[in-house]
């Protein structure tokens, strides 16, 4: 059986999958030979193909988190239209444009924000409903219990983000369980 890291090796080549907030940031991660991915939490309609088009040239697959681009329906013919663009991945709170999205072709990471045990069991339901390529849940700091209850009921990858401030917040999630952190600090994506 695979372990949650090589699982995920078009996502990340070590440990964080740098996510960008802004133009500079994206402009610096097509620059890191580690990081075959990128998370794109800003833009719209109108700067994304260009923004694809220079995530390609670069050779970086760029996921695309669908409840912050701006201008694009959330719903099937904004998916579709997604599709047709070039966009192949998406991160997304909303399963059901998980599904589309998969319907689509794309690589999917289903985010969830893991706040009490009915959130974790809602979290476990939906990924059971459809089958994800990875579940991105929050914060970074979730505890280890958590991650292992979410990893056996589901056994899908599981990576982390939210709130990753240190190389310490970095590590000591991955201790916690998770194969992949997602991180907007610009310091930290070369760990």
């Amino acid at each position: 059986m695979k372990t949650q890291s090589q699982n995920l090796s078009w996502l990340c080549a070590g440990h964080v999958i740098p996510a960008c907030r802004t133009e500079a940031d994206f402009g610096c991660a097509l620059r890191l030979a580690q990081a075959p991915s990128l998370i794109l939490l800003f833009g719209d309609i109108n700067s994304l193909p260009e923004l694809l088009q220079r995530a390609q040239a670069a050779g970086k697959l760029l996921l695309v988190h669908l409840d912050l681009l701006d201008g694009v329906g959330r719903d099937k013919a904004g998916i579709a239209f997604l599709a047709k663009m070039g966009v192949k991945g998406m991160i997304t709170t909303k399963p059901q444009l998980g599904k589309l999205a998969r319907q689509e072709g794309m690589r999917v990471i289903q985010r969830m924000f893991l706040v009490d045990s009915e959130s974790l069991r809602t979290g476990i339901r939906i990924v059971k409903g459809f089958r994800p390529d990875a579940i991105e849940a929050l914060p970074a700091s979730t505890p280890a219990s958590v991650l292992a209850e979410l990893k056996e009921a589901t056994d899908v990858p599981i990576m982390v983000g939210g709130l990753v401030r240190s190389a310490e917040d970095v590590r000591q999630a991955v201790l916690n369980g998770a194969c992949a952190v997602s991180v907007s600090q610009r310091q930290l994506w070369n760990l």
